[in-house]
């Protein structure tokens, strides 16, 4: 079992990772067939090469924090190489903030006969998977349920990528994979980590895990004459404007707490890096939104502090976060107080 990493170190904050990846292995209907031909060019031969051309892009600049690169192995028998190396970021002490798990980015033609190359799935699960008892109860009476870091990563992905790559919109879905499935970002996500799997809009069956044949006039298999190398590309591209904007910003806001209980007013804390850990850091921008919005509606610069009130702004009517955001306008995902938001301390 044997995956390829590269590791882009960052300058300043090399310990803190944001990480790119795709499936290497590709099987036909029957998982455990090594023998038969089984192309696998858009399961996940796609997803592999937007790894590959990120980091060509990607390594001509130099980011504070480090850029991982990864080729997985055995995704199809049981998300092995997702195991293996979310095993050893734990081991090793990553300050993993983000997994961009690509898993089939180049078909543009589904099964539901919808043609669609403008828009992209973004998979990503509420409560994390390592939430204690106690931090379960804090939850329930704070919220959070939909403000884990895989969901701020997603809105993150959602924002960024629609203010940077042309025509493309970017559908967050509340779940952790397709219904009943799995991928590769799923070891990170038991784990802890932020996680999200990014994919096309309108997946074909027939194309996934199917032994090359033709029946009836219908084409089974994944084979390349079914792959739409731009809508690959526009996927690439928001995977690296994410990465990038990810690495050159400021960590995200640790500690980061809240109080105005019976309070007209609403005051946010968090945790300052160090300079040298942070030196592009700017200062921090706070979000808030109404419970039901998805994505954040309200923001407000609030300089260089690790303190701040908004006057006659009820904590009880919006939900509440912070972002870092760099000297060049590069901004972390923002964070959601409490356990339930956390990132990760520095």
């Amino acid at each position: 079992m044997v995956s390829v990493i590269a590791i882009q170190r960052g300058t300043a904050d090399p310990n803190r990772y944001v990480l790119m990846s795709g499936d290497i292995d590709s099987r036909v209907t029957d998982v455990l067939n090594a023998t038969d031909d089984s192309p696998g060019a858009n399961d996940n031969a796609s997803g592999v090469a937007g790894t590959l051309e990120a980091a060509r892009v990607l390594t001509r600049h130099r980011f504070p924090a480090t850029i991982v690169y990864a080729a997985l192995a055995g995704e199809e028998q049981g998300l092995f190489g997702g195991q293996i190396l979310a095993a050893h970021a734990q081991r090793e002490g990553w300050r993993l903030q983000a997994v961009l798990n690509n898993d089939m980015i180049g078909n543009s033609a589904g099964i539901n006969g919808v043609v669609d190359n403008t828009t992209a799935r973004v998979f990503a699960e509420g409560t994390r998977m390592t939430e204690t008892a106690q931090e379960a109860t804090q939850r329930r009476f704070t919220g959070g349920e939909v403000d884990s870091p895989s969901r701020n990563l997603a809105r993150y992905i959602e924002r960024i990528g629609e203010q940077y790559v042309p025509n493309l919109d970017v559908m967050m879905v509340y779940r952790l994979d397709r219904f009943g499935r799995g991928g590769h970002h799923r070891p990170f996500n038991d784990l802890g980590y932020p996680g999200v799997r990014i994919m096309e809009t309108n997946e074909h069956y027939d194309r996934q895990h199917q032994d090359l044949r033709n029946e009836d006039g219908r084409h089974y298999g994944d084979t390349l004459a079914y792959v739409d190398f731009d809508y690959a590309a526009k996927l690439t591209g928001l995977n690296a404007v994410a990465l990038a904007g990810m690495a050159w910003a400021p960590p995200p806001p640790a500690d980061v707490q809240i109080e105005g209980a019976v309070s007209p007013d609403t005051t946010l804390r968090w945790t300052r890096p160090t300079d040298a850990q942070a030196p592009e850091l700017a200062g921090y921008r706070i979000y808030w939104r109404l419970t039901t919005e998805p994505q954040w509606t309200h923001s407000r610069w609030v300089g260089d502090v690790t303190e701040f009130t908004l006057e006659n702004v009820v904590i009880d009517n919006y939900f509440f976060g912070v972002a870092a955001v760099a000297d060049n306008g590069a901004e972390s995902p923002v964070v959601f107080p409490g356990a339930a938001g956390s990132f990760g301390g520095y």
